[in-house]
């Protein structure tokens, strides 16, 4: 994971995101770098759009939380209803 961050690091500082760069930025962070996985990590980036591979990540994990919190908010709602409701059959019970 650690190879994926220094990556992304050097992405957004906007330098060459190369295996040499890469282990620079763990050795930097004090992280012992294996070459053979700098190597593998680079190849696999190899024609990849890093921004547009950031934005389609980022949509559905933006999206979850606010899904949660009306769906939270439902929930209130109803058990807002059934306490008001149960009040009410009280009254004339």
């Amino acid at each position: 994971m650690e190879y994926i961050h220094a990556a992304l690091l050097l992405h957004a500082a906007k330098k060459e995101v190369s295996e040499q760069n890469v282990l620079s930025v763990l050795q930097a962070a004090g992280v012992e770098g294996d070459a053979a996985k700098a190597k593998a990590l680079i190849s696999s980036l190899q024609g990849v759009n890093i921004e547009e591979a950031i934005a389609k990540a980022a949509v559905p994990v933006a999206a979850a939380p606010a899904a949660e919190a009306k769906k939270e908010a439902k929930k209130e709602e109803k058990k807002t209803e059934e306490e008001a409701a149960a009040g009410l059959a009280s009254l004339f019970g």
